[in-house]
């Protein structure tokens, strides 16, 4: 009996089954691999991400704390009221005109816009448009650091 060779007139139902459904797991697994974090879960992310660094800026680099926030019977800061704002507790050797003798609350709602206080962090010109009073630093912070600490500043609780 002789072989007949059998022409292929295209690929079997099954085989065409089964590569539809690979290419179809194929697609689905790229399209999630793909597909966005949700904003809300990025933002939320990157706003930790940002108020660690302002932490770290006000709490280390900066020190803000040291006149921001009220001293104990000890003369040391107290905690419970960070950044509340506080009498100054030192003095020039010589006076220097225009001394602050009293530093802002910068806790949960600093004073000023959020662009006005990256504008004194990263040039040192205040809202009146002149450099800050003394005993306030010049700061010439980046822009990522000055949106940092104002980030920062914004998250911390003011207690009453």
């Amino acid at each position: 009996m002789p072989i007949r060779s059998v022409k292929s007139t295209g690929p079997s139902l099954i085989a065409a089954l089964l590569s539809a459904a690979f290419v179809l797991t194929i697609l689905g697994r790229l399209y999630v691999l793909a597909a966005p974090r949700p904003q809300s879960a990025a933002k939320k992310s990157d706003q930790a991400t940002l108020i660690a660094r302002g932490k770290y800026i006000v709490e280390g680099l900066a020190g803000c704390g040291y006149c921001h926030t009220p001293r104990d019977r000890e003369g040391n800061p107290d905690h419970s009221r960070w950044l509340e704002g506080a009498p100054v507790f030192y003095e020039p050797a010589r006076p220097i005109e225009g001394w602050a003798n009293t530093v802002p609350r910068l806790a949960g709602l600093p004073p000023g816009s959020d662009a006005e206080l990256i504008r004194l962090l990263t040039t040192s010109v205040a809202r009146t448009g002149k450099p800050p009073r003394w005993a306030m630093p010049r700061f010439y912070m980046t822009r990522t650091d000055a949106e940092a600490v104002v980030a920062y500043l914004k998250s911390t609780d003011v207690k009453h």
